[in-house]
């Protein structure tokens, strides 16, 4: 049975689209008690709008509720709940934030147990810049070419942080018995995944950046396989399957290296790829084309 370190702490979510509900997601997963105000129709979350499935896989198990915080009736609703809340999560920008009254100087006065995970896009003077998840990926040198990224990252690396956040608001509340503000920035989420390619890992010719011939994706006879023989035992036993005459880890780096194994799997099927992966124990998947 899975840990459950937020078991009996209660989480409210004022913050909409993906980063946000994601955290939430994770909180609930770790046993807390997960709330949510949403803007009232037409306006609600977008992501209930442009798609469904992902909003209710998001949100199960969450109870929902609508406030327009511009009225009274809204904030006073808001501070219902926020009197029974452990931690407040919120993804405004923090002039919104201060319009709605929820500024952290004026929410620690009112709930001085409370803690609050803002999610913002960057911090300090650009906290107020709009950007998405694209923007942070470019800012951090992780797109390559015209094709958009297969996921989104920076939304998704930032919700674990946000968890990860509440996480650490609740320890010190439990130390300290007074709430916390802590930020979470998209842009920084980024910044920490693009953290291999700063330090020269994942660069076009290093080990993981394809200048290894054992961690590189290559065509195979009905589809694509992705290699990763990275390990000097894992590219030995490549080696031995593709019958390539390589020593040691400099030879793995050699154009002819890539040359002969991308020749070998382009004669296989990933039928066969998938049965030498088990009998000569080679990292590999393929995938169809």
């Amino acid at each position: 049975m899975p840990l459950q370190p937020l078991k009996g702490v209660r989480v409210l979510s004022l913050a909409l689209n993906l980063p946000g509900p994601a955290a939430l997601m994770r909180c609930r997963q770790m046993g807390a008690r997960c709330a949510k105000l949403e803007p009232p129709p037409p306006s609600g979350d977008p992501m209930k709008l442009y798609n469904p499935a992902a909003y209710a896989a998001l949100h199960a198990g969450v109870r929902t509720a609508t406030a327009d915080l511009k009225t009274e009736r809204g904030q006073a609703l808001l501070h219902r709940e926020l009197a029974k809340t452990d931690v407040l999560l919120t993804s405004f920008r923090p002039s919104a934030l201060a319009k709605l009254g929820l500024a952290w100087k004026a929410l620690h006065k009112q709930h001085p147990r409370l803690s609050q995970v803002a999610i913002v896009g960057s911090l300090g003077e650009r906290a107020e810049e709009p950007g998405h998840d694209l923007t942070y990926l470019a800012e951090n040198d992780l797109l390559t070419g015209l094709d958009l990224p297969a996921t989104l990252y920076a939304d998704m690396g930032g919700s674990l942080m946000a968890s990860e956040a509440v996480l650490q608001a609740v320890l010190h509340q439990r130390a300290k018995g007074k709430g916390a503000y802590l930020e979470v920035a998209l842009s920084a989420a980024a910044g920490y995944l693009a953290l291999p390619r700063i330090w020269g890992l994942t660069q076009p010719g290093a080990a993981v950046g394809g200048g290894h011939a054992g961690y590189r994706l290559y065509a195979c006879k009905d589809g694509r396989v992705a290699l990763a023989a990275l390990e000097p035992h894992f590219a030995a036993s490549l080696c031995t399957a593709a019958g390539v005459q390589a020593s040691g880890m400099k030879a793995m780096f050699a154009p002819a290296t890539h040359a002969a194994i991308e020749a070998w799997l382009k004669g296989k099927t990933r039928k066969e790829l998938d049965a030498l992966a088990v009998e000569k124990d080679i990292p590999l998947h393929t995938l169809a084309r």
